[in-house]
């Protein structure tokens, strides 16, 4: 049974810092693409940040140099740095995955075909 468990989200003031981990349980494919996304209230789902198993990385251009997606393939655990946070990154994040090893699709294809979400953490961002 496969599993994502989200941690870190927390109410930070604007600028601040929040590092938020992905913890992946039962899900070994060698062909495995990782990533965040995140929905406010009223909007859609978007995709936030994407890393394939050998570390190639894409982001949505409003983080970009502000977050950092990385991972630690031995402990099954996926992070996202976030530094100069801002009221707009207000959401609540999520860690999904998908067979495959392309960080755009994870991003770009519609929500509803990832493979696997984990429940949420919220980030609160106050100006």
């Amino acid at each position: 049974q496969v599993q994502l468990v989200e941690s870190g989200g927390g109410s930070v003031q604007s600028g601040g810092s929040l590092r938020l981990s992905c913890t992946v349980s039962g899900f070994t494919y060698d062909s495995r693409v990782l990533g965040w996304f995140r929905q406010a209230p009223g909007k859609e789902r978007e995709g936030v940040a994407g890393i394939a198993r050998d570390g190639s990385t894409l982001y949505a251009d409003s983080v970009k140099g502000r977050f950092t997606i990385s991972q630690d393939n031995a402990k099954h655990q996926l992070f996202l740095q976030m530094n100069s946070l801002k009221p707009e990154d207000t959401a609540m994040y999520y860690c999904a995955a998908d067979h495959g090893d392309s960080p755009w699709l994870l991003l770009h294809s519609p929500p509803d075909r990832r493979d696997y979400w984990g429940r949420g953490t919220q980030v609160t961002v106050s100006s």
